[in-house]
This record gives C-alpha cells, structure tokens and sequence, in this order.
C-alpha cells in the first residue's frame, strides 16, 4: 500500500502541490490525471524520494521511502532521460546496475526487454539513432528492466503509433499480472480506461475526485438515453420523463439526458408500448467525460 497523505510542495512564491492524498493497494493500476501544471509530476517526484514534502507525509506499506526502497522502485520521466551516445543493449544494462542487479542477469534481462519490445534490430545502435517512438519504449525497459514492485509511468505512451501503444498496453497489463504496482499519468483517457483500477485526478495542485470508474460514475448526475427509432411517438414518451433533456438525433436515434436514478425499467416499459424500439441503451459517462467536467468545475 502506498500512502500519500496531505502532501504540500512550494517553489519559492510557487505553490506546486496544495494539498494532495489517496491511497494505492499493491497490486493495481492507479491512474493520476489532472491538466498540465495540475502538479502531477511533482507529486510523482515527491512519491520517489527525487522532492521532499514541505507537509504531509508518503510511506510504501507503513514505512517512509528512503533510498534501499527506492531501488525497488521504477520511473519513467515525462521528458527524455536517455544518453543518446550509449547503444540500447547497454543502456538498459546500466539502468539495471543502478538499480543493484549484476551479471548475467543483467544480460537476459535487457535482452528479454529488446525482444519484447521488438527493438532487436536497435540493440546495438546510439539512442540518439533512434526514433521517438522506440526511444520512448527503450525508456520503458530502463525502468522497467529490474523487475520493480512499484512503478510510476509519466506521459508513457507519448511517441508512440496506435500499435505501439497497443504493446505498451500488453506490456502494463504483464507487470500487472506480476504483481507490479503502477501509476499512470497519461492525457489518453482510453488506455487509462482499459488499464486502471483506481484514479486521482487533481487540479491546481489538490484532490477533486478519486476512486473506481464505478464510483465517479456513481458520482454522475445524468445518463444519456439512447432510443431507436427516435420517432415523435418515442420523443412523447421520453419529454415525459422525469428530468430529461433532449440532447440530439439523427435518422436512427435519439438522445436524452435522464438522471441518473430514472426507473430505466419503466421507461423501457413505456416506449414498448408507444413503438417498436429496437434500441435502448443507457449509456454511463467515460472517463474522458468524467475528467472534463471535474476540471471545468475547477476552471
């Protein structure tokens, strides 16, 4: 379990973080959102020992994280962290030393990496040879190349065409299954969708909605209601619903905004009676929704 409670970090007259906390179970996928400058990364740096709180408090299953647990753990930085004169091979092989493992060890991991990341063709070439996209996922096996129990990823998909991205995906959901803990940060709302548990999403350096997608949805006040066909005779039955809204439609379909405790049972039960409905579906808010409108509340 990581705890990170009431954490505050200030930069001269700058106020990073306010006042940040949640909870991460070992085991999980936990997504951080929040816009830029939300203080996300600091957040991240102050979790890994690289800032220290001016207030609050981080542990790793009761303890404050110092340096020997800190080995346990992996980063992958947002910006670039790669030395672009050291081949792939030994650039991977050395994030491994720095994180305390030693031959040959070290040799089979950073191979099983470069497969598993179908790099093998840049072993043994300059990462500054490399194109973003491969440079990004030779960052994902310098972090990722000790086998840490925790790891943050900040921004990982960044670079990276839709297959790649589908690889880093399968790649998360591995280490996931290993018993990895990981933190995502990522503006790709569906790869967080599909990878994580658990989300914080925090903006102007403080909390303002955490827990399971279940419970943010929970939180929604409305579902869109999606009827076809959407003929005046279902447009009748649907203007009499409590709170609802019309939204949109097209040839096939129409939308309605209904709270999200409407009696759908009820209401299917209506438009059977009123027309021929082969569509009714009530459709729960995306993250992507959830996040826009926790952060336009912000703004």
């Amino acid at each position: 379990m990581l705890t990170v409670d009431h954490i505050r970090k200030e930069f001269g007259k700058v106020r990073a973080v306010s006042d940040v906390s949640f909870e991460i179970p070992t085991g999980i996928t936990f997504g951080l959102l929040g816009p830029n400058g939300a203080g996300k990364t600091t957040t991240m740096r102050m979790i890994l020992g690289i800032l220290t709180p001016d207030a609050g408090t981080i542990t790793w299953n009761g303890k404050k994280v110092d340096g020997t647990m800190r080995r346990r753990f992996g980063y992958l930085p947002e910006e670039r962290g790669l030395y672009g004169k050291m081949k792939v091979r030994e650039q991977i092989a050395f994030f491994g030393r720095l994180h305390g493992m030693v031959e040959p060890e070290i040799s089979k991991r950073a191979n099983s990496w470069i497969e598993r990341l179908e790099i093998g063709q840049y072993a043994d070439r300059p990462c500054a040879e490399l194109s973003k996209g491969n440079q990004q996922k030779v960052q994902v096996a310098c972090a990722a190349v000790h086998e840490p129990e925790f790891l943050i990823l900040d921004e990982p998909f960044s670079g990276l065409d839709p297959v790649n991205a589908d690889m880093l995906l399968a790649v998360f959901n591995d280490l996931k299954a290993k018993g990895t803990t990981l933190v995502l940060s990522s503006h790709q709302m569906w790869q967080l969708e599909a990878l994580c548990e658990r989300f914080c999403i925090i903006t102007a350096g403080e909390n303002r909605a955490s827990g399971t997608l279940a419970d943010l949805r929970a939180a929604w006040a409305t579902r869109v209601l999606r009827v076809a066909p959407g003929d005046d005779a279902v447009r009748a039955v649907l203007d009499r619903v409590p709170g609802a809204t019309f939204v949109t439609t097209d040839q096939d379909s129409v939308d309605y905004a209904v709270p999200s405790n409407t009696d759908f049972s009820a209401v299917l039960k209506a438009l059977v009676g009123a027309a021929d409905i082969h569509r009714f579906d009530a459709i729960e808010p995306s993250l992507h929704d959830i996040y826009i409108r926790t952060i336009g509340e912000v703004a």
